[in-house]
């Protein structure tokens, strides 16, 4: 029952979602006027603790922070306990896994300018979209920067901090992330 009312808050947000959405507790949605947040169809959304064995250190979040960002989640995609935050564009593919507690951020979240950061000048904070492709999985406890795009098919190893554009067909693991095989 709780997935019915919530799906009504979600129409209420102006979020658009596909047939089959399932909610595993409840996440943490929030669409700003003039945004758009996309969710395509049998999409699965984990947000309580025991929803995903890995251990979820929180809800999953889907944000969008300005007018004009968009968060664009293709079909039969999985989520678990992540923060995907748009101050531009976010956009996952198709038939992807997203891993517990990942947090995939297209801006800076403050200005690295200091005396910007001293004015709390929004309009300094550094924006890039980030692509994932189609068919991919992000391990557990992946940070995907602004600007980042990652290719079809691709694997990301637990723990990776993504900053930069991957080609399809690998693995890409580390801090700072890189290609450690093809596939």
């Amino acid at each position: 029952m709780l997935n019915v009312w919530y799906k009504l808050f979600l129409k209420i947000m102006g979020v658009r979602y596909g047939k089959a959405l399932s909610l595993k507790g409840v996440p943490f949605i929030y669409n700003k006027k003039g945004a758009s947040i996309t969710i395509g169809s049998n999409c699965v959304i984990k947000s309580s603790f025991l929803s995903n064995l890995v251990g979820l250190y929180s809800r999953t979040i889907l944000l969008t922070r300005i007018k004009g960002a968009s968060i664009e989640i293709g079909d039969n995609v999985g989520i678990s306990g992540a923060t995907i935050y748009a101050r531009s564009k976010i956009t996952i593919g198709d038939n992807t896994n997203i891993g517990g507690n990942v947090k995939i951020l297209d801006n800076d979240f403050h200005p690295v300018d200091a005396q910007a950061r001293l004015l709390d000048d929004k309009d300094q904070i550094g924006t890039a979209p980030v692509r994932i492709g189609k068919n991919c999985f992000i391990g557990c406890n992946v940070l995907i920067l602004k600007g980042s795009e990652i290719g079809d098919n691709c694997v990301v190893g637990a723990g990776a901090v993504v900053s930069g554009k991957f080609e399809a067909n690998c693995v890409i693991a580390g801090n700072p992330a890189k290609i450690i095989k093809r596939i």
